[in-house]
């Protein structure tokens, strides 16, 4: 069996529309079509570098869900749980692209009046793994929130970790929202139990800073009463983390050019879940790579590596 832990994915599969470099994907052509979403790209990052896992989501009967479909056969993702909608689509998300690579999440293309299939995402049973992976953003949703919370309890009864990448996007909770907004106190109120829960938190410095004041790990730590594992990520700047009572941080990796930072993050937490095993630092350094390694291609899904390959990229770096 390959390094790391079985994994449960739960949470949004949908289409990442990329604009052209400084353009507005929502009328400027040519777009870049790409699988992604949180969940899905942290599936597919896994599987791509062995570690069993099952994706849980839901999906149009549309196109998008037939190339998911077949993606996820490719990579060897189990879809027992994944569920398809015959009345709504799947979702597309515009995404704008900066001449740097650097990406904003700024609106949705696909609804025919009825909402996504992600937020039709009905309650199930959850499979065993060693880890439970969620994000926040089915809580935007009242039908798509219950499934998460009855997945989170059954977890919880199973003994089962769960790992929160907060993920925080503010148009999936205000289709209007500007892209750079902070959570409303409705939304931290419902974000705060999965806080409480969670043995792994990711979060960027800005939701560290909305959600506790602080972008501290150990600060963070020690403020949530489960002291769980908290990574703090930066963009480029050093990742900052606190792992138990091991803390430190670790310089992002340089690329000869940057193509596209979709799913950076992603690939991290595909890569600190694969090497969970491994060592505090190793495991830091590991997950770093995968994100790095994503940046040189397009989309969160396709430059995704391997364990060889990350092995190999981190033998060439000092």
């Amino acid at each position: 069996m390959a390094l790391g832990s079985v994994v449960a994915c739960l949470g949004e599969a949908l289409i990442d529309r990329l604009g052209p470099p400084g353009g507005d994907p929502a009328v400027d052509r040519p777009v870049d079509d790409r699988l992604g979403g949180a969940p899905a790209n942290v599936a597919c990052g896994l599987a791509r570098l062995g570690t069993p896992v099952v994706f849980v989501g839901r999906l149009g009967q549309d196109a998008i869900g037939e190339a998911f479909t077949r993606l996820f056969a490719e990579r060897g993702v189990g879809t027992t749980l994944l569920q398809r909608d015959a009345e709504r689509p799947s979702r597309i998300v515009l995404v704008r692209r900066s001449m740097e690579g650097e990406r904003q999440f700024q609106g949705f293309a696909g609804d025919q009046g009825a909402g996504f299939a992600d937020q039709a995402l009905e309650s199930f049973v959850l499979p065993e793994a060693q880890w439970l992976l969620i994000g926040t953003l089915l809580l935007a949703a009242p039908t798509s929130a219950s499934a998460l919370l009855s997945a989170v309890r059954q977890a919880r009864n199973q003994g089962m970790a769960i790992a929160l990448d907060v993920n925080w996007r503010p148009t999936f909770w205000d289709a209007t929202a500007d892209p750079e907004a902070g959570p409303s106190a409705a939304a931290k109120a419902a974000i705060q139990p999965l806080l409480r829960q969670a043995a792994l938190i990711k979060l960027a410095t800005e939701e560290a800073l909305w959600f506790f004041n602080s972008d501290d790990p150990a600060a963070i730590q020690r403020a949530l009463p489960q002291r769980p594992d908290v990574v703090v990520t930066n963009g480029a700047a050093p990742v900052r983390w606190q792992l138990g009572a091991d803390s430190g941080q670790q310089a992002a990796f340089q690329l000869p050019s940057v193509v596209d930072t979709t799913g950076a993050g992603d690939a991290f937490t595909a890569g600190l879940l694969h090497r969970w095993a491994a060592a505090s630092q190793e495991r830091i350094r590991f997950a770093a790579a995968c994100g790095a390694m994503v940046c040189g291609g397009a989309g969160g899904i396709d430059p995704q590596p391997t364990q060889a390959q990350v092995e190999a990229f981190l033998g060439g770096v000092s």
